[in-house]
């Protein structure tokens, strides 16, 4: 008797008005009108997904995930590409040091102008497109840097727009209540924002700190600039002094001034060592290194003269080297060997540039030992 009341036409009737009421209470969503897909759902899903895990992750001061957590995520970035050889990578805070006169800031606005043209050292991989670069220039007035990249102030080297180069305003001052210091790091990172660059060149660290070389000094400063890359995504060369060193031994991590603190905090650094066998010469030698293995090390050192062959100065790739050569006290004996190999190969017809590759010395002492010869 139920069961022929629950089909009889009237209640057939009375469920489907009901259906249709229920339907037009809770109409279907019309994903195809609002351009809305499958994709669009499941992206949708991980976003909520991951935010709900980054949250469960984060532990305060630490983030707390599985090994192949953090490989799946670091999957998902680029590989840091080289600016300049395997000494300085893409995403890196790289410490570049010498002591003074020796071409620290020659070689950095080289490698910034590289970076800016997109066109590589010779000698040197670079791996990015042309870019822009902030130069921040706390070394050099603006008649100093001319000078560099002229010919005696004219015929000026062209640099591109992608280089720009940032110097201390001396009429500003710091807002009352704000340190010197303070105001500094708001306008370091103001440049930052408002150009748009992703890479930076300090130079120095110096001026940042004046002192560096003590350890309380050296690691607020450092967690600034590190702090700046990551929020930032930069690259970062900051270039800095070594104190007095002893010239007949190999440059260590220990000649950087505050080395223990800069050192730690660095992505990776290189140093320029200067060529006691011939005063135009310097070697590049790798310090630290994390994108690479150290290639550059006291049997394999980059030797490099600095010239001016035209209205830019710069660092001149020459040959690969061991350190031990550019650090021992040559002999009477040794300078009259060197003498005869300098005429042998003049003998044959090498240029000057050739003979010097070969020797590894500068073409210019080359000049200078056949000119002398030839006045005996």
């Amino acid at each position: 008797m139920e069961n022929n009341q629950l089909n009889s036409p009237e209640s057939l009737h009375k469920r489907q008005s009901e259906d249709t009421n229920f339907k037009s209470l809770n109409p279907v969503f019309d994903f195809d009108k609002y351009g809305i897909g499958a994709e669009d759902i499941k992206d949708e899903s991980e976003r909520l997904f991951n935010e709900g895990n980054e949250a469960k992750e984060s532990k305060g001061l630490f983030t707390v995930k599985t090994a192949s957590r953090w490989i799946e995520q670091a999957k998902t970035r680029p590989i840091p590409k080289m600016l300049f050889g395997e000494f300085w990578f893409e995403g890196e805070l790289c410490i570049l040091f010498a002591d003074t006169n020796l071409g620290k800031s020659i070689l950095a606005v080289q490698i910034g102008n590289s970076i800016s043209r997109g066109e590589q050292i010779p000698g040197f991989k670079l791996e990015t497109q042309k870019q822009l670069i902030l130069y921040f220039d706390f070394e050099l007035s603006d008649k100093q840097f001319e000078n560099r990249y002229s010919v005696k102030f004219e015929h000026h080297y062209s640099f591109d727009n992608n280089f720009i180069r940032v110097e201390i305003n001396p009429d500003a001052f710091a807002p009352d209540g704000i340190s010197n210091e303070n105001y500094l790091n708001h306008s370091l990172e103001r440049s930052i924002t408002e150009t748009g660059a992703k890479v930076l060149i300090i130079d120095n660290l110096t001026y940042l700190k004046n002192e560096t070389e003590k350890a309380k000094d050296a690691l607020p400063l450092m967690k600034h600039l590190k702090a700046l890359k990551n929020k930032y995504g930069l690259s970062i060369l900051a270039l800095a002094h070594t104190p007095k060193r002893d010239l007949s031994k190999p440059i260590t991590r220990n000649d950087l001034q505050g080395s223990k603190m800069l050192i730690n905090f660095c992505d990776s650094s290189f140093s320029i060592g200067e060529s006691h066998s011939d005063k135009n010469l310097r070697y590049l030698k790798q310090i630290k290194q994390r994108n690479t293995e150290q290639i550059y090390d006291a049997e394999n050192v980059c030797v490099c003269q600095i010239d001016k062959p035209f209205n830019f100065l710069m660092f001149e790739f020459v040959n690969y080297g061991k350190e031990w050569e550019h650090l021992k006290q040559h002999t009477e004996k040794d300078k009259e060997s060197l003498n005869e190999k300098v005429n042998e190969l003049k003998q044959q017809g090498r240029s000057y540039r050739e003979i010097g590759a070969e020797l590894g010395i500068s073409h210019m002492k080359v000049s200078r030992i056949l000119k002398d010869c030839n006045t005996l």
